[in-house]
């Protein structure tokens, strides 16, 4: 087999990924691969992938006008007639998307760095990011970009890795089982990494167990010359330990981890100084976020980093520059005292409490909470169930005034209620323009409003919505 692009020829393709190869020259090299027909290059072949709301072999005409020299399809699929005479190669496999997987894998064989994979319930991008932010220090670092972390985002990111790309730092995520496994089997990774394990993607997993089988496929596919980076204090992931034969690194708080967290402190603005322990040896270290699960993620971003044997004094540098991301609790001033935190990016039961639990660190002791609560999605039949737990949750924690939105917004209030909260200090918003509505109405000056939702709830419109109705504070 040939070992790149523009020298790997169709015929090498279709065997490859076990295709039938039914036009064009056998002989004929390829430069590349796109699944985008939009932005494919001249001589670069075009994989047709079938999603949710698109279908790729709609777009046959339109890569090939675009200068594809030719397709990956699914059998069944109406070539255009001048496909044949223009000499187009047409390659036909089972599934485009395992093919996908088969040239990511075989490209992550040519590629000669290191890769990391990174997954777990929670804290995986961030610890990405972190760990990123630290190896790029030393060397060309390649990172997942958002959350490219399924069986196309991943592949794809594997695609993209160039030559001068030393080390590679990938994040998977699942929703399904076997998801994760074959995540692993086309990354390969020297490095896998689990933050933890907790109620997340129940719908398609069933329960706490099959999230614990689901992320324990990483150390079940993974090779034994590898390394796997677990976190110590959490209960479930501990229990995966004994599922890998390599060398295993724990991480986190307590002095058990060979790398760990102490001393930590907070020091103004939501920032957080602490030692990081590798192996005993101490690494002050400071970063620009709030919250112990955040320090969490920064000792498995340093544990990669020791684990590829990056000094100290590196480590402490990459994670001093590592800036929040958008949506990751995230807290802005407003005008007239008030905080706003978008931690809208992700939502479950353990998230929230960690939202919750951070927001009391934060949380001055004449703050008022207000707190706008998205859904949180991909719970299964316990939805409701866990719903209501967030509501007593929230009241738990004092809030004075809580409005929710989506499916089960009756179910977090109901939950609040209990909770102890007063029916007038609740709301239930049909869509963002009544939480806006809502939230305009019952905060005040000085008042800490936290914003909590998953992703497709869009709670960051709200948030938005807030920094332009009260402004931004330049004090």
């Amino acid at each position: 087999m040939r070992a790149k692009w523009g020298e790997i020829t169709a015929q090498e393709i279709a065997t490859l990924i076990g295709g039938r190869q039914i036009s064009g020259s056998p002989d004929v090299s390829l430069g590349g691969l796109s699944t985008d027909s939009r932005t494919i290059a001249p001589g670069h072949i075009f994989l047709a992938l079938k999603g949710e709301r698109y279908d790729g072999h709609h777009f046959l005409s339109d890569a090939v006008n675009a200068g594809a020299a030719g397709v990956i399809v699914e059998p069944g699929t109406t070539i255009p007639q001048d496909f044949e005479p223009k000499g187009l190669v047409v390659i036909t496999v089972a599934s485009t998307l395992e093919a996908l997987g088969d040239l990511a894998l075989w490209w992550r064989k040519q590629w000669g760095g290191k890769l990391i994979a990174i997954t777990g319930s929670n804290g995986k991008t961030t610890t990405k990011e972190m760990a990123a932010s630290i190896l790029s220090l030393r060397e060309n670092t390649k990172k997942s970009p958002g959350n490219f972390n399924n069986l196309i985002g991943l592949p794809l990111t594997i695609l993209s890795l160039e030559e001068e790309h030393r080390l590679a730092v990938l994040e998977m995520g699942m929703n399904r089982p076997g998801e994760i496994a074959r995540l692993t089997q086309i990354a390969d990774p020297d490095i896998g990494l689990i933050t933890n394990v907790a109620r997340a993607h129940l719908e398609g997993l069933g329960d706490l167990q099959g999230v614990v089988k689901a992320k324990g496929e990483l150390l079940k596919v993974m090779s034994e010359d590898s390394t796997a980076i677990l976190n110590g204090d959490d209960e479930l992931t501990a229990r995966l330990v004994p599922m890998f034969q390599g060398p295993v690194i724990t991480f986190g708080l307590s002095k058990m981890n060979k790398v760990r967290a102490g001393e930590i402190k907070k020091i103004g603005d939501g920032a957080q100084a602490f030692d990081i322990y590798l192996n005993n040896e101490r690494v002050p270290v400071k970063i620009k976020l709030p919250g112990i699960h955040n320090v969490c993620n920064a000792v498995g971003g340093a544990a990669i980093a020791y684990c590829l044997s990056l000094s100290k004094e590196l480590i402490a540098q990459g994670l001093e520059e590592f800036t929040p991301l958008k949506g990751r609790f995230q807290v802005t001033d407003l005008n007239g005292g008030i905080q706003v935190i978008d931690d809208t990016y992700n939502a479950n039961p353990s998230s929230l409490n960690a939202a919750l639990q951070t927001v009391q660190e934060l949380r001055a002791e004449e703050q008022r909470l207000v707190v706008g609560f998205g859904e949180m999605m991909e719970l299964g039949q316990e939805a409701s169930r866990y719903h209501v737990d967030a509501g007593k949750r929230i009241a738990d924690m004092g809030a004075r005034y809580l409005v929710a939105l989506g499916e089960h917004g009756v179910q977090v209030i109901e939950g609040a209620c209990q909770g102890g909260m007063d029916r007038a200090q609740t709301h239930v918003a049909a869509n963002h323009a009544e939480m806006i509505d809502a939230l305009k109405a019952n905060v005040r000056g000085n008042d800490i409003v936290l914003l909590k939702g998953s992703r497709k709830v869009a709670l960051d419109t709200v948030v938005e919505a807030m920094k332009g109705f009260y402004g931004i504070s330049k004090g």
